[in-house]
Parts: structure tokens; sequence; C-alpha cells
């Protein structure tokens, strides 16, 4: 017997719902784009709000010892990662923490690698920060990405790359990168002089048995030229809260990485932020516990219903909530799918080429929410592609 619900679709309209924003005008309509979740929230969660609202005085707050411990206990039972409380930085998000990192470790020209296609915000931050931007891009093998290890080096070595911001589990691939090779990137970085991000923001949505691998856990050296991001928000569903982490064991690269963010005023987070992180990680095991097996009973009813019924190819993915769709065997212009995705299939999904080049003819489709909405887009999807 499930202890949480994950069947009632939480009304979000009219609540400043991104997600949801185009529905309010046409109700017809079904979102399935941002990454964040239309399920009921840990009612933990629920409830440290309301205290919050009946108790506090809302001026400015400060990290309690136990949200660094919780943080610390989380890392350690979940990834055995062990880590100090000096190496962890808050940040109101993993993506002002990379354009925190760029600017605290490069120089403008410098040259940021990223492995396409990839979550658009890490292109979007190396070019606005005006730095060089480097893409290897992934290859399909049988459904599933896979890194180039040999175009990687020579992308290091000719283009003199000095950071490169890694995906782990990857974004919108949902792989979940293996140890070994996770030691190859590892190995190319600190053969190259390379400094390394990875963010890890999905690291608890691992499925199907699969296991993360965190970057500073595979092998201590990496723990000297390395930044490791995450946060609660997207395991739980509370990115509208505000707060992240950075894990940077390297002091000089710490106090970079620190300095910068004095400078940006990044140093703050909402007092909300603090209480629901800590919350999550205290009282989120069991919610989590039941939610992967409602994620894979749905990611399984889209590949299969797809690829049975269209000729929409799925790349399942072994983490994330996140399903990477590749409708080139329909010979569409890219612009016209999209059309048809939203005019006629009334279904919002993310453009495959926000993502990169490698994103033609492709779209990613979420699917955290309660099993009938997902069996209704595959239905909708069937009209106009079966």
């Amino acid at each position: 017997m499930s202890k949480y619900d994950f069947t009632s679709r939480p009304n979000r309209l009219n609540h400043h719902a991104e997600k949801w924003k185009k529905v309010e005008a046409d109700q017809e309509l079904l979102p399935l784009w941002v990454a964040d979740m239309d399920f009921e929230p840990l009612p933990e969660i629920r409830q440290v709000i309301r205290d919050y609202a009946d108790h506090h005085v809302f001026g400015y707050p400060y990290a309690s010892d136990s949200l660094y411990q919780s943080i610390i206990d989380w890392e350690d039972r979940q990834h055995g990662y062990k880590i100090d409380r000096e190496a962890i930085l808050l940040i109101e998000g993993v993506v002002p923490a990379l354009a925190v990192a760029i600017q605290a470790l490069t120089e403008e020209g410098d040259a940021i690698l990223i492995n396409t296609p990839v979550y658009p915000p890490f292109a979007r931050t190396v070019k606005l920060n005006e730095r060089q931007l480097v893409t290897n891009s992934l290859r399909n093998e049988e459904g599933v990405f896979r890194i180039d290890f040999e175009q990687l080096e020579r992308d290091m070595i000719e283009q003199n790359v000095k950071l490169y911001i890694f995906c782990n589990p990857h974004n919108p691939g949902g792989r979940v990168w293996s140890r070994e090779e996770i030691l190859a990137v590892g190995q190319l970085c600190r053969k190259h002089g390379v400094l390394l991000i990875s963010d890890e923001i999905h690291q608890d949505l691992t499925l199907y048995g699969h296991n993360h691998h965190s970057f500073n856990t595979v092998d201590d050296s990496f723990k000297g030229f390395s930044i490791i991001l995450s946060s609660a928000t997207k395991t739980f569903n509370i990115a509208g809260m505000k707060n992240s982490f950075a894990i940077i064991e390297n002091p000089a690269i710490r106090k970079a990485f620190y300095k910068r963010q004095l400078t940006n005023n990044q140093h703050e987070i909402p007092t909300i932020g603090l209480l629901t992180t800590e919350t999550a990680f205290r009282y989120g095991e069991e919610w989590l516990s039941e939610l992967k097996p409602v994620l894979e009973k749905n990611i399984d009813f889209v590949t299969d219903y797809l690829t049975n019924h269209t000729k929409i190819r799925v790349m399942k993915p072994q983490g994330t909530y996140l399903l990477w769709l590749d409708f080139s065997a329909y010979g569409l212009d890219h612009a016209e799918l999209f059309q048809l995705l939203q005019d006629k299939a009334k279904l919002i999904l993310n453009d495959g080429l926000t993502f990169g080049k490698e994103g033609k003819d492709h779209a990613r489709l979420n699917a955290a929410a309660p099993f009938e909405t997902i069996k209704e887009a595959c239905q909708r999807l069937e009209k106009v592609f079966g």
C-alpha cells in the first residue's frame, strides 16, 4: 500500500507555474516540458512551510548546523560520498553556481567544453560570460549515449580547454555514467590540466538498478580539480525554493568560488530554501523510494507505446524522468514538427535544438506526472504520428 499520492494531478493553473503558463491561455494543451513534477509534494515539506508562515518573522536567515549535517548525511547514505562541512558552499541554484565557477576559474576567451546535446543553460552561460564554447558530441549507440573519448581528448588538446562542464546523470539522455566512464573523464582532465564541474542535480533519480557515482568518489585525486553541484530541488520538486550546494574539496578553488559569490552578492539563501532542503533530506527517503517505481512505470509505458504505435524512437533513460524522443523517421522540417506537436497533438515538449545541433528532429518529454496524464500524452502522439 502506497503511503504517498502519485495518482492525483495537482491543479497548477494560475499558480505562477512556468510549466503550465501556456495552458492558462489554451486549456487543451498538456505541458510535459519544464523539468519539475506534477505530483503532490512530500507532506513534511508542506508542513515546514506552514510552520514557517505561522511562526517566523521574515528577516535575514542563517544556515543551521543541522542543515549542513543533513547534506553530509544524505551524500554519505545515498551515494557513499563522505564530505566535511567546510567543503560545502550553499548557493541559490546549480545554474547560478555554473556562472560563479566560470567567472571564478576562467578568463574571457578561455575554452570551456560541454557534451552535446545537453541542458541548454550550459551553453548559454558559457557564451554570456564571453568564453569560447567547445562542444563534444555524444554518440547514440543502440539507444544509449556514449562519450567518444578519443575525440574528447583531441578537443581538450586542440582547443586548449580550461574547464569541462560534465552532466551526471545526463540531461536530456538520462544516462547514468558508469564508474569506468567517469574514471576515464577524470584521467583526461588530470592529464591535460582541465578543471571539471560535475552537475549532479539528478543524482538521486537513478532508475532500473543503476547507481550514481559522484565524480569525487571514483578517484580521490579528482577532488583536487573539481566542483560538484547538486541540490534537493530536482529530487523533491522544490526548485522554486532556491537552494543548492557546491562541494569543493580543494581549498584554493573553494576560496576563488566563494570570493566570486560575494562579488556577485550570491551568498544569501532564502529561509524557505534552507528549511525545505533540510526537511527533504531528513524525511524524504521513503517518498523517493515510492516515486521511483512510478517513474519507471511511466517511462516503460511511453517507451513501449510509442515504439509499438509510432515511428518515434525513444531513448529510455537510466536515470531522471526525462525522455529524449527522435522524430527523424518522419522527415519533417524541425519547425513543422513542433508546430504539429503544439497545434495538433496539443503537447508542450522541450525543443531538441535548444540542447545543441544534435537535437534536430528531437524533443524532450517529462514523464513525472500521474500515469493517466502520461497515457493521454502518448495517445495524442499516436493520433498525429501513428
